[in-house]
């Protein structure tokens, strides 16, 4: 794993977008070079154009997703990526024609995006289902036997084939409930420090849920750590392999004494500053088709084309929130919160469209300016549920420490939320959000938030 402004990527992304950026940066010179007949041109001339290219069809690949840690999606799902990403190539290329200054290079470039970039985008597309061996590969090894090893084997059902779990090794007291196969669990005569040398294991993920008592060799576990073969407990593994703060075995201390979780006067700063000139400029591009929304909901069911709700905010401190109306206007007349649902009846046909294109959340601009809320940040919910889950789930109120946003992490990770287990699920990667919150992370959600509104992934 790599971290980059506190954000973690995989080394295989990160070796995917270099190679990416490099082929579309090289192929922008040798088509300079052609065009000149063979001349090396000037290359501090071609390189400012050569890498805006590179960047913006980087930039195309990572919104539809291509980069994506995803084992599970369908080879359909990937090839709509793929047509997306090239069909957005289109404009956005032209667009890069008009801006460049050097007008030599213009010809270079029309060449360059169909050959490269489409051809990229393909191969890129066929590597994610052709079952490639990853250029980098960690060999990680378990500790533990229960339901918290029994998790992260799952887990590792999803991170694809740059990390190989090895097998599992049983701690020093026995574990009351064991969920792993026997077969699975590597012999313990040797001790740890021998059987990580033995499998030339680069991660030790210490998956144990008591600790104490003499269940772990600490010893063992600081001679692997000097060895230089990295030791994870379990919020920290989850944290750089799915981007989430896992609830089970997560412990007070851990939130305190690691790091992360600062909110300091600059980062408010720079997030304000940000959120105000960013949405300024959204809201301008966003206006036509606010008025042809507010339209289409006057024309199906009249007034009032606004919907304002209650919500709990930074610290605790409520606000309304202002949305377009999806919902028939009773929709909760009998004035009993309840959480939307898939194909739920309450919602109109355009509220429906509204929805799947996140289009009724444009008008939240305004609680952005009005200072309420941010662009990215977890999502606000309703003071009925905030008390329903700051009562049965830990940590929950940690959201709260930084202000809510019209997207978010959880938004673009995890599906359309509907009870309170899917709560659960998106608060951890609320919590991620909370620890590693960057301006860069900002505006990696804000690029997929794009993917996720052009592929439908999420919509509810």
């Amino acid at each position: 794993m790599v971290r980059l402004f506190s954000h973690w990527f995989t080394s295989n992304t990160v070796a995917q977008a270099v190679f990416d950026a490099a082929l579309l940066f090289l192929s922008v010179v040798l088509a300079a070079v052609w065009l000149h007949r063979g001349d090396i041109p000037d290359l501090l001339q071609v390189a400012p154009d050569a890498l805006l290219f590179a960047i913006s069809m980087m930039a195309l690949n990572a919104v539809v997703g291509l980069y994506h840690r995803n084992p599970g999606r369908s080879v359909a799902k990937t090839i709509a990526r793929v047509v997306i990403a090239i069909l957005l190539a289109v404009p956005v290329a032209w667009l890069i024609f008009k801006i460049l200054p050097s007008e030599p290079w213009h010809s270079a470039l029309q060449i360059a995006v169909p050959l490269a970039f489409v051809l990229l985008t393909a191969i890129r597309g066929v590597l994610s289902h052709a079952g490639w061996t990853p250029v980098i590969v960690r060999r990680v090894l378990v500790v533990g036997t229960g339901p918290e090893a029994a998790s992260v084997r799952d887990a590792f059902d999803r991170l694809g084939p740059g990390m190989i779990l090895v097998g599992f090794y049983a701690p020093q007291k026995t574990e009351s409930e064991a969920r792993i196969a026997a077969e699975d669990i590597l012999p313990t005569g040797a001790g740890l420090v021998d059987s990580v040398r033995k499998h030339s294991i680069d991660e030790v993920i210490v998956a144990v849920a008591d600790q104490r008592g003499g269940v772990l060799s600490l010893r063992d576990l600081l001679d692997c750590k000097l060895s230089g073969i990295r030791v994870l407990d379990m919020p920290s593994f989850y944290e750089r392999t799915s981007g989430e703060v896992r609830l089970d075995g997560l412990r007070a201390s851990w939130l305190i004494f690691g790091d992360g979780f600062r909110q300091g006067w600059l980062r408010a700063c720079v997030k304000r500053l940000f959120d105000i000139s960013a949405t300024l400029v959204l809201l301008l591009l966003a206006l036509p088709l606010m008025i042809v929304s507010a339209v289409a909901i006057v024309v199906e069911s009249g007034f009032p084309i606004f919907y304002r709700q209650e919500r709990v905010g930074q610290a605790g401190r409520l606000f309304h929130v202002i949305k377009f109306r999806s919902m028939r206007a009773d929709a909760e007349n009998d004035g009993t919160p309840r959480w939307a649902t898939s194909n739920d009846s309450r919602i109109t046909r355009v509220g429906g469209v509204l929805r799947a294109l996140r289009i009724d959340e444009l008008p939240q601009f305004i609680n952005v300016l009005k200072g309420d809320m941010s662009l990215v940040g977890p999502r606000p919910e309703r003071p009925y549920f905030v008390d329903q889950l700051a009562r049965d789930v830990r940590f929950y109120a940690v959201r709260h420490s930084v202000k809510p946003g019209i997207t978010g992490w959880a938004q673009v990770r995890f599906r359309y939320g509907a009870s309170v287990e899917d709560a659960v699920r998106k608060l951890q990667y609320d919590l991620y959000y909370v620890k590693n919150n960057t301006l860069f992370l900002d505006i990696i959600i804000l690029f997929e938030t794009v993917g996720v509104v052009l592929t439908g992934h999420g919509a509810h």
